[in-house]
């Protein structure tokens, strides 16, 4: 059975729910990424904003064990202005060659939750196993729990014929 790991980053804690309900679905261990400096109130909101636009990548605490140590990661965060929310970039940006193969769990208001594969993608320099998205009202109503439940099947199952490579070099090649 592959190793998973859940790493969520939440401001609200909408995506803390997320990674919480996919970790008791498939009894996979969770990790945090934090803000190093608080998000608080109206200028919190406005940081927000700037990390996304400006695709910052601010200073952030890991929580968690070391990620090299899973067979796969599974990545949970908010969308902000139709992008990866920041602390998870400065997350993946930091650690891009150390990663294991990688899928991504965006959690939306409305839209944009899909441009967080593509970014993550751009900043590993290779795709994502699988993607999916909740909207933040599903999570409130709990309606989110199926498609968890189906997401982490399939990753289950994407991951259960993979032979980690541990080297300094990743080739689609080795085995």
């Amino acid at each position: 059975m592959p190793k998973i790991l859940v790493i969520a980053y939440s401001h609200t804690g909408t995506c803390g729910r997320v990674a919480q309900l996919l970790c008791e679905q498939q009894q996979w261990p969770l990790a945090e990424v934090t803000d190093l400096r608080p998000r608080a109130g109206v200028l919190g909101t406005w940081r927000c904003v700037a990390d996304s636009l400006l695709r910052r990548k601010p200073a952030i605490c890991y929580a968690g064990p070391d990620p090299s140590r899973f067979d796969a990661l599974v990545l949970v965060a908010p969308i902000w202005m139709s992008r990866l929310a920041g602390p998870m970039r400065s997350f993946v940006a930091s650690r891009r060659s150390a990663l294991p193969p990688l899928a991504v769990v965006s959690v939306m208001g409305r839209v944009g939750a899909y441009n967080a594969v593509a970014e993550v993608a751009r900043l590993t320099g290779r795709q994502p196993l699988l993607g999916t998205a909740v909207a933040a009202r599903s999570v409130e109503d709990g309606s989110c729990a199926e498609v968890l439940q189906a997401f982490g099947d399939g990753l289950r199952e994407a991951t259960a014929g993979f032979v980690v490579v541990r080297a300094p070099m990743w080739s689609p090649y080795a085995a």
